[in-house]
């Protein structure tokens, strides 16, 4: 049965409907009875998929902002790694588009959602990952940052922004160069306060000696004095303390 009342012009999908499909139960001089309620149609359409990807740089940073992102976002399944941008293989990642590609083969349109583009690269990364979804008809889509919204993978200006911004970081990397390489003609010493003494230094060059990498040399060294006193160096610190002693040891020309 099909009827229409003023009621219907109170519901915003109903308001400009001529006729309404409405259960037999539903006529008029009938009494009221409730009838089951409709299932809840899920936040995601069948016919479109997003599939959101977070990733720290170091161990210590937290993924809880781009995760409460990802979630307000609507976005159902996420993976998230902890894992340089320079790393060469990101495993989670790598499973995300391989689950948007098996996605998309069924028929679905699919989108990668990240919080901001830093979050899968800059430059040369960003572009040759876009190269990746464009092949497998994947969209893109980032909810901050320079590159906010949603991209076509093989869009010119999706392209020049993805270049532009990894200039962006190779021009703060060269400034920071810089100013390192003037304060050392100063004499002054780059980075964070002096951790090694002799002994360290000693037990540092031994273990270098015998094939030990900086990694395994860090770890088998203690600082013995400063705020920093029980802990183990950075391979950066024995990095800079075995350098150090290379220069100043090595023959005068």
């Amino acid at each position: 049965m099909q009827y229409h009342t003023a009621r219907f012009r109170l519901v915003p999908s109903l308001a400009k409907a001529l006729n309404v499909p409405t259960p037999a139960l539903r006529k008029p001089g009938t009494p009221w009875t409730e009838l089951p309620r409709p299932a809840v149609a899920p936040t995601e359409s069948s016919g479109h998929v997003r599939i959101g990807y977070a990733r720290a740089s170091t161990v210590r940073q937290s993924l809880d902002a781009q995760l409460d992102s990802l979630r307000a976002a609507g976005v159902g399944r996420i993976f998230s790694e902890k894992i340089s941008t320079r790393a060469l293989v990101r495993p989670e990642l790598d499973r995300a588009v391989a689950l948007a590609r098996e996605i998309r083969a069924s028929g679905a349109a699919v989108t990668l959602v990240v919080h901001e583009h830093k979050r899968l690269g800059r430059g040369i990364e960003l572009a040759a990952l876009a190269e990746q979804l464009k092949a497998a008809d994947i969209g893109l889509e980032f909810l901050t940052g320079e590159l906010q919204g949603s991209h076509d993978p093989s869009g010119v200006v999706f392209t020049v922004l993805a270049a532009m911004s990894g200039m962006e970081r190779e021009y703060v990397r060269d400034r920071t160069l810089e100013g390192h390489e003037a304060a050392r003609a100063r004499g002054k010493t780059i980075g964070g306060a002096l951790v090694g003494d002799e002994a360290m230094l000693s037990m540092a060059l031994h273990l270098r000696d015998n094939g030990h990498s900086l990694r395994d040399i860090a770890t088998r060294l203690v600082i013995t004095k400063g705020k920093k006193k029980g802990q183990h160096p950075s391979p950066a610190t024995v990095l800079r303390l075995l350098r150090e002693h290379d220069r100043t040891s090595a023959p005068m020309g």
